[in-house]
């Protein structure tokens, strides 16, 4: 699977027109970057009007019309190899098969692999640790080693990390030309825009989930805005699509690197709005369906991961999360699980969402 999965982040023939088998969801196509500046622009509008016509309220961004999308992509790919890298080394310490954060590596066998390998020295990798203050307890965890390679350090583009299929070492970052790095520091310095403008405004931003292909980038990004933008409340809100099937564990390591730095941890939680365009590119690309079997199996994940967040909000009241869902069995598992927790609607901790039209039997009771 290893080799599948990077196929997952990569361009292929179909990519510039993702709008096949999508209804739900609007798709931008990048331009230039003053179409992007002009979608920023849209965005400001957008949370001025939530801004000065309610008290906490909400505005959607995407990414993806905000910066190339090829950026995303390529960075998503470092970041996939990246965590699956350390999921290597975990099962070379008969770790395979635990969950993602019950995974520990010695720090001390972790150096000797990486230093056999030829990606650093003994030196360097003790470099890492001590400067990042990593690995004090002797064991490293997924998100000690995600903080590796935190937007803040320049060691991804140092980086060499194995490829399974030729058994050679690559770049983890496939050097980007100077005008990529200029898109990519744009797309940066428009997301930092309209946070600032969602804080003054109290307005309540969230990132939306795209394709699976961009998504760790995404994910990623948010995540460097909430570390910034959180620390009072919940302002940046990341989305996480329960179609997917990983989205139990990137619920899990998000909210424990909240409890870590100590930010308030927003979710939108989605089904999503993608299965068709991505059940059809994974087939034809020739990599593993990233979405649920069934769709029981979506509600599953939807109601697991809620109830997850849920938890924590009663635990730390440092937990937010958006209920955007149009299904009547979900609304109400979530007002029983409030209830039982003792979340009360005016803490507005727990919101609710549905498309203006869109189940209002739904919505106009949950209103009153």
């Amino acid at each position: 699977g290893a080799e599948q999965r990077e196929k997952q982040y990569r361009a292929h023939r179909g990519f510039a027109d993702r709008r096949g088998g999508v209804i739900s969801a609007r798709t931008y196509f990048y331009a230039d970057e003053a179409k992007c500046d002009q979608h920023m622009e849209t965005f400001l509008r957008c949370i001025d009007a939530s801004g000065g016509s309610s008290e906490d309220g909400f505005s959607a961004i995407k990414l993806t019309a905000l910066g190339r999308p090829q950026f995303l992509l390529q960075f998503s790919e470092v970041l996939v190899k990246w965590r699956r890298f350390f999921h290597q080394m975990a099962a070379e310490q008969g770790q395979a098969g635990r969950a993602a954060l019950e995974m520990k590596l010695e720090v001390e066998k972790l150096q000797e692999a990486l230093a056999n390998l030829g990606i650093a020295t003994k030196a360097e990798s003790q470099h890492w640790f001590t400067a990042k203050n990593l690995g004090v307890s002797g064991t490293v965890d997924l998100l000690d080693w995600n903080s590796l390679i935190d937007s803040r350090t320049k060691l991804s583009k140092l980086l060499l990390v194995p490829n399974i299929q030729t058994g050679q070492l690559e770049p983890l970052l496939s050097r980007f030309t100077e005008e990529e790095e200029l898109q990519m520091k744009r797309m940066l310095q428009r997301m930092d825009v309209l946070a600032k403008r969602a804080t003054e405004k109290g307005v309540r931003l969230m990132v939306d989930a795209e394709q699976s292909y961009f998504q760790p980038a995404i994910s990623r990004l948010t995540l460097e805005m909430q570390r910034r933008f959180n620390r009072d409340r919940a302002i940046i809100f990341n989305t996480y699509q329960c179609y997917l099937k990983e989205a139990y564990d990137n619920v899990v390591v998000d909210v424990e690197l909240s409890r870590r730095e100590g930010w308030h941890f927003g979710t939108k939680l989605v089904r999503g709005a993608y299965m068709e365009q991505e059940r059809e590119r994974a087939a034809q690309i020739g990599y593993e369906d990233p979405i649920n079997p069934t769709y029981e199996k979506t509600n599953e994940m939807y109601h697991r991961c809620l109830n997850y967040i849920l938890e924590e909000i009663r635990h730390s009241w440092k937990a937010n999360v958006m209920v955007a869902s149009h299904n009547e069995d979900t609304v109400k598992f979530t007002l029983r699980r409030m209830t039982e927790l003792g979340i009360h609607p005016s803490e507005k901790k727990v919101c609710f969402g549905q498309l203006l039209g869109m189940c209002d039997q739904i919505t106009f009771p949950l209103g009153e």
